[in-house]
């Protein structure tokens, strides 16, 4: 009995300790060339710095985007299919006090409030490790746009009455001759 009280007393203490600590850590920034105010359309871009910071190789490194719609009542992850966005990257090794740069490029295709943010996992890791939130919010923009369309509306039409009218010219000249 006393044994078996030893036994589960250790199988507790060992499932009881903590996973060992990240020695990854994980640094998300919006580029400088993104536009300050957004809209439909635009592109954004994401740089990150994925660095071990542990004394052993990060062996089987996978970082992947995590797009979230955070408007109120629509609060939901994001296709990065439908955004064009950059979606994951693999590395065989990290060094110890090795960096992996990627810059995380996007097409913005719908209006709204949303946060970006980059996680990154080894194939021995118990959690992955987060990088901080980057936040924007993307304002909506005019599918069709007047400047683009006047010169459409205003001039097929012409076309289609100078066409009409030099045909009309034509066959009266041939009925003259």
């Amino acid at each position: 009995m006393k044994v078996r009280t030893l036994f589960v007393a250790a199988a507790v203490a060992v499932s009881s300790v903590p996973a060992k600590a990240a020695t990854l850590e994980v640094d998300l920034t919006a580029s400088r060339d993104n536009p300050s105010s957004p809209q439909m359309g635009d592109h954004l871009t994401f740089h990150t710095t994925i660095r071990n910071q542990g004394s052993e190789p990060v062996d089987g490194l996978i970082a992947w985007l995590s797009l979230v719609e955070v408007d109120s009542g629509r609060e939901q992850p994001v296709d990065l299919e439908d955004w064009s966005a950059h979606k994951a990257i693999t590395v065989p090794s990290l060094a110890p006090g090795q960096a992996v740069e990627t810059d995380w490029p996007m097409r913005l295709i719908q209006a709204g409030d949303y946060r970006v943010v980059v996680s990154a996992v080894s194939r021995r890791a118990a959690a992955l490790t987060p990088s901080p939130f980057a936040d924007f919010t993307v304002r909506s923009k005019a599918v069709v746009e007047s400047r683009r369309v006047l010169p459409v509306a205003l001039g097929v039409p012409a076309l289609i009455a100078a066409s009409l009218l030099l045909g009309r010219r034509r066959e009266s000249r041939s009925r003259v001759a």
